[in-house]
């Protein structure tokens, strides 16, 4: 008897204690909490977009690299920047933006090859992603991939947990990587600045065979919602005299345009020099960066799209 009220207390506490981590890392200042908001508040601002549009999608490297006021002055319709973020996978960022797409819509995906180079689908962040915004069956996560996903959600980190009590100490509130405010489209308003040295990266392989079949497969489910799907290469600060980079992004770029019209400058294959275009990291671009993307976009998108 005595033993099973022991139990008892140690599964009642553990329980407890689970949910405390869970409701701090998805509303309470972990790294789930500001990808969750970030999402729904996209997800709001698309509803109140009319018909038709143009939805961006893809990670972090379409959230940070558009200006929508270009886009829809340029292309004469309404543009709603749908990105998130890259670690979630493409399993689960494609499924997310799907319901806001509207016979006449048409959907341009802007996929980071970190994106493409996933085996199955699936990031570091798909699970977490999943459980906090109310989806934990989409994107083919496996049961015990789940499983460990939805104790991890009860463990805050000790980083995450230092930081929320420095920020709250030096700030009096609690920030986080993506904690901007958005506009009115979904671009972000903060420009983030990189900590560290800069190198060109080596792009080391095209897209995966999943993330073809999985990009293929939405074309279909656009379609089907009577939508449109475009699709572009990043732009990506690499080395574009590597062997490796130019047959990794050639390979990439002719497969992705077996599946839907593919817009990129065919001299450079979207590939940057110019490290001073570039914000926190080898996608993301500063603001005026992303006006001079924006405006080649809207001149690569023009012919492709409907007359407004």
């Amino acid at each position: 008897m005595r033993g099973s009220l022991k139990l008892l207390s140690w599964a009642a506490i553990a329980g407890i204690t689970w949910t405390a981590g869970s409701l701090y890392n998805i509303y309470g200042g972990g790294e789930t909490t500001w990808l969750r908001a970030m999402y729904q508040r996209k997800v709001a601002l698309a509803e109140e977009i009319e018909t038709p549009k143009l939805l961006i999608t893809g990670g972090s490297g379409a959230h940070y690299t558009i200006n929508s006021d270009i886009l829809e002055a340029e292309l004469g319709l309404p543009v709603i920047n749908m990105g998130i973020d890259g670690p979630v996978g493409l399993n689960l960022i494609l499924p997310s933006v799907l319901p806001q797409v509207n016979p006449g819509d048409t959907v341009l995906l802007i996929p980071e090859y970190l994106l493409l180079s996933h085996e199955n689908g699936l990031g570091e962040r798909s699970g977490s992603f999943a459980l906090a915004t109310g989806q934990p069956f989409t994107g083919n996560i496996p049961p015990r991939q789940l499983a460990q996903e939805v104790m991890m959600l009860g463990i805050p980190s000790l980083r995450g947990m230092v930081k929320s009590a420095t920020d709250v100490a030096t700030l009096g509130r609690v920030t986080g990587y993506y904690d901007d405010p958005l506009t009115p489209n979904g671009d972000p308003t903060v420009e983030k600045e990189r900590v560290g040295d800069w190198w060109k990266i080596t792009i080391r392989q095209p897209a995966t065979p999943h993330t073809l079949k999985r990009i293929t497969q939405f074309r279909e489910e656009v379609e089907a919602r009577g939508g449109t799907l475009l699709l572009s290469l990043p732009w990506v600060y690499a080395d574009g005299s590597d062997s490796r980079t130019q047959d990794s992004i050639r390979t990439t770029a002719e497969a992705l345009a077996q599946i839907a019209p593919l817009v990129y400058d065919p001299k450079t294959f979207n590939i940057q020099v110019d490290v001073n275009l570039f914000a926190d990291t080898h996608y993301h671009l500063k603001p005026e960066a992303r006006e001079l993307r924006s405006q080649e976009l809207a001149q690569q998108l023009q012919p492709l799209l409907p007359t407004p």
